[in-house]
């Protein structure tokens, strides 16, 4: 149904993420992987939703030059807020039982900023989801990490993965923005873009 309405554009999905890449795939779009190394720094003084604000559109940055009429670029990026600092990837495994065991029994807000940019217009949207655990022994935190190595996930777990299963006892916003996509606003806003 989209993929006729944007039969006129070229998508690019700019993320090596497998989880980003079904989600466009589950919607049946018809898309090209580009991925640019991008490094994701951002000023301390933003916070909250400016920090994957900020990194989804700069990841867009190297591509401007490149984009052509109808293409239509995605980049997103998902943090972590926690007791009022970001939470983005852990370095190690010191890191990542650190990042769960300060998530444990507590409410966190997951965040994911997607940037749209064609070659006349950008427009950069967020979702906020808040995300509960229960209390995590020592022994769960640590299968979790040795088992799913969650090197790659911002707050140091997928809530899809086993620790989300056992661990998670609520959850108030988009299950798929924790993800690291807010499908339905992706959907909303590429419906939106057919029409320019």
């Amino acid at each position: 149904m989209l993929n006729e309405k944007l039969k006129n554009h070229h998508l690019i999905l700019a993320s090596g993420s497998p989880r980003r890449q079904a989600f466009f795939k589950n919607l049946g779009l018809d898309f090209e992987i580009r991925l640019k190394p991008v490094k994701e720094e951002y000023p301390d003084r933003l916070t909250h939703f400016e920090i994957s604000n900020y990194l989804a559109q700069l990841k867009a940055l190297p591509f401007k030059d490149d984009l052509k009429d109808k293409d239509i670029l995605i980049t997103s990026d998902t943090i972590v807020w926690h007791n009022g600092k970001a939470l983005g990837k852990p370095r190690d495994k010191d890191e990542a039982y650190a990042i769960l065991k300060s998530l444990s029994n507590k409410t966190h807000e997951v965040i994911t900023s997607v940037c749209f940019t064609s070659k006349n217009y950008e427009k950069t949207l967020h979702n906020i989801t808040k995300v509960t655990f229960k209390e995590l022994t020592d022994k769960e935190i640590l299968f979790y990490i040795n088992t799913y190595k969650p090197y790659d996930k911002a707050g140091a777990y997928g809530i899809q993965e086993w620790i989300g299963e056992i661990g998670v006892t609520k959850i108030e916003g988009s299950y798929f923005n924790v993800m690291g996509f807010p499908i339905h606003l992706v959907y909303k806003t590429l419906n939106e873009m057919a029409e320019l």
